[in-house]
């Protein structure tokens, strides 16, 4: 099963899957919003208006897994975005870790981090870096902020290495 494949709710509940951004580079994030790096919402929409004609989405799984900074529903998730201008998709609350995480993120979290380190999510605003084939290319811990992180999604979309610069 490909993280295309994978059944996720939208906001409203309503099931869906990934396959619409089938083809894209991908930046998955589990956000809340009431958390320390909520304001990360400002820069990931950023490199979302940034990139989205070239084939960029970010993806917004809402958790509600640390310390109960997501704890209300659609409407107190959707505020929180529109405060932010947030216009990328954002599903519906998941489980990123422990016994009933998502299979969703039992995908994700085989990437190990720049540390080397693979398995759970330790906070929220932990980033996912997907390649236009589905695979996970790099994976960002919440203090790594959108504007670190774009240089990278530059290189995925053009097709080149992370970490390189364009010529």
């Amino acid at each position: 099963m490909t993280l295309y494949d994978v059944p996720v709710p939208t906001l409203d509940g309503s099931p869906t899957t990934l396959r619409e951004h089938e083809g894209e580079v991908l930046l998955a994030v589990n956000v809340a919003s009431k958390c320390g790096f909520t304001p990360q919402y400002e820069g990931l929409e950023a490199l979302h208006a940034r990139y989205r004609e070239r084939g960029f989405s970010v993806l917004g799984f809402p958790c509600n897994q640390f310390l109960f900074q997501e704890p209300g529903g659609a409407d107190a998730i959707t505020a929180c975005t529109l405060t932010y201008g947030v216009t990328f998709p954002v599903y519906g609350k998941l489980k990123v870790r422990g016994r009933d995480q998502h299979p969703l993120y039992a995908l994700l979290t085989e990437a190990p981090d720049d540390g080397g380190k693979a398995g759970r999510v330790k906070w929220n605003f932990e980033k996912f870096l997907v390649g236009r084939d589905g695979t996970v290319l790099k994976r960002y811990r919440s203090r790594t902020t959108p504007e670190q992180i774009e240089a990278d999604v530059a290189a995925a979309l053009e097709g080149r290495p992370l970490g390189t610069t364009g010529a």
